[in-house]
């Protein structure tokens, strides 16, 4: 049976990336698959596998077409976690392709990684909220 595993990032400092990804997401470093190259970070609470972490010679893609969105539940908690994110070593990126009113705020990790912080009271990006 073909399973999802999880979502990897490459990175080209693994130590400032676990550092960033633990602190940002809560999360632990698990012993298994541990080595010079990869790390595996778990929930903190025991219930399995969150993210992988990858050393990488390549360099981050501007415009990736794959990354993760982080969610929180108001407009309130996004800019506080954004505000938390960048305070850990993210950065603002200056990004074009925002829609009218987005609900979401694009952010770097240390490595250049794009992703997304998601306000989910305001999702889907760009249309119109659902009604009740």
């Amino acid at each position: 049976m073909l399973r999802l595993g999880i979502p990897v990032i490459g990175v080209t400092d693994l130590p400032r990336a676990v550092e960033f990804w633990t602190a940002a997401l809560d999360l632990v470093v698990a012993e298994e698959w541990t080595s010079e190259t990869w790390r595996t970070l778990a929930h903190a609470d025991g219930s399995g596998r969150a993210l992988g972490l990858m050393r990488s010679a390549s360099p981050a893609e501007p415009r990736p077409r794959l990354h993760l969105d982080l969610f929180t539940d108001t407009e309130e908690e996004q800019r506080a976690q954004v505000r938390r994110l960048i305070g850990l070593g993210a950065r603002a990126v200056d990004w074009d392709l925002y829609p009218p009113d987005p609900d979401f705020v694009v952010l770097a990790d240390p490595d250049d990684n794009i992703f997304c912080v998601v306000d989910l009271s305001r999702a889907p990006s760009g249309g119109s909220r659902p009604t009740p």
